[in-house]
């Protein structure tokens, strides 16, 4: 049974109410979130009225103020959008939809200004207004608004769209303007100076289901680029145009900028397995997998191949990740498929290959490999402790020696040190090397 000092609801009940008004008062004094919080509570007990009036005012607050929001500030205003927007989608728009339609329009409104003012390096303030423009369609739909009506709605709101923070709104919108009120969209778009090729108009072709009028959103120059053209095959794929989905995959020849990008890879399989040629499909899984270890890719030929099958070719995988040219990508993938035992072999065979600034890889190596192979994770340890004393990177000092005293742990395990320096030689040896780095030693007395 819970103490009747924990923190929760019944045991707050129980102090009664005249306790807890007091104790509000006391806790939200100097506190405006708490207040507003207060506020609109106390405004929503009057009906869906108040709550509405209390949001606006609220609302007409924020648009007036020119304060910048730096980090310090920001959880206080996520805090105030969130609260302001679970209002109107929430008990608002169950009493009056029409009203907190407007109110929600009103909301979205802020978002420039609010975004121009403020330190989103988190993009937490962003995802509110993202939130809120998903909100924007069912609240349309059950508010009754004409397709018109709310097409002028959406072409002002993306008139205002300087931080792309309504760049989801045509899918959103999508049912609640129905293709009359798409095709108006389109048509104050264009009016506004907006040509073939923008984002949006490619949005309400998808929308609209026009395969021609998608298509035209594009010129043989984008095309050529193997991410565009992966894109737009991956839509035509969704409308059953396989065919030209291929046309269109095997006309792009400029590569991606990223080598790791399969994105064309990925459009190309799944055009051929939609067109029945799976051979061929398992083909290329099987090439990605071969020239950049995509697990995804691996286990997607896996499952594709028959019974027993499998078996082999998951050997033959795992023996191509241990000789591997890029050592640290056959760690990743041993690690993370798991292969523990051939991950564990991959380190000491490549002892000397693992660079200490690559820790996101090799933290994950070491986490999975403690339990089992102390020997393996020890080195993989090491490389980070030494990179951190070699590049004098005082700012990790504290996490290095950790690191450090995860190693003299991870010794006691170690029976065979395979012609490595024990625990306590490899420490002497570190200090011999990196005396002067007095701040790292003092941290580990």
């Amino acid at each position: 049974m819970a103490s009747k000092r924990t923190l929760n609801a019944t045991n707050l009940e129980a102090l009664g109410a005249e306790a807890l008004a007091a104790l509000l008062i006391e806790v939200s004094s100097g506190n405006a979130v708490i207040q507003r919080r207060l506020r609109l509570a106390l405004a929503s007990a009057e009906g869906v009225e108040g709550a509405a009036q209390e949001v606006r005012k609220r609302l007409q607050a924020i648009s007036r103020s020119t304060t910048t929001v730096d980090a310090r500030r920001r959880k206080a205003l996520i805090t105030d959008l969130e609260m302001q927007l679970q209002a109107i989608t929430g008990p608002i728009a169950g009493s009056n939809p029409a009203q907190a339609f407007e109110l929600l329009l009103r909301f979205l409104e802020l978002s420039d200004d609010v975004l121009d003012r403020c330190w989103d390096s988190t993009g937490a303030v962003f995802a509110v207004f993202e939130r809120a423009v998903q909100q924007l369609g069912p609240l349309a739909v059950a508010a009754r608004i004409e397709a018109e009506t709310l097409a002028q709605h959406a072409d002002e709101l993306l008139e205002e769209n300087s931080h792309e923070q309504y760049d989801g709104l045509v899918p959103a919108l999508k049912d609640a303007l129905g293709d009359w009120g798409l095709k108006l969209l389109e048509s104050y778009r264009r009016q506004r100076g907006i040509g073939d090729g923008a984002e949006v108009l490619r949005q309400i072709a998808v929308a609209r289901g026009d395969v021609e009028g998608f298509l035209r959103q594009f010129d043989g120059e984008e095309l050529r680029w193997r991410d565009t053209a992966a894109s737009v095959a991956a839509q035509l794929l969704t409308w059953g145009r396989a065919e030209q989905a291929l046309e269109i995959l095997d006309g792009a020849t400029e590569e991606p900028d990223d080598p790791q990008d399969s994105q064309w890879h990925d459009a190309r399989i799944a055009v051929v397995d939609a067109l029945g040629r799976h051979n061929e499909a398992q083909d290329m899984r099987w090439h990605w997998f071969s020239q950049t270890l995509s697990i995804p890719h691996l286990r997607d030929h896996l499952t594709h191949l028959d019974a027993y099958e499998d078996v082999e070719v998951e050997e033959r995988a795992l023996q191509l990740a241990e000789a591997f040219p890029d050592s640290l990508l056959g760690l990743q993938f041993l690690v993370e498929w798991p292969s523990l035992s051939r991950a564990a072999r991959h380190v000491l065979a490549h002892e000397d290959e693992w660079e200490g600034d690559e820790h996101t890889v090799l933290i994950a190596g070491v986490e999975r490999l403690s339990a089992d192979h102390p020997l393996a994770a020890t080195l993989l340890l090491r490389a980070m402790v030494f990179f951190v004393l070699w590049t004098k990177w005082a700012k990790r000092y504290r996490v290095t020696a950790e690191q450090l005293r995860s190693c003299e742990q991870l010794a006691a395990r170690i029976h065979d040190w395979q012609g490595h320096r024990d625990h306590q030689a490899y420490r002497t040896w570190l200090q011999d090397c990196f005396e002067t780095r007095q701040g790292f030693w003092k941290l580990l007395t």
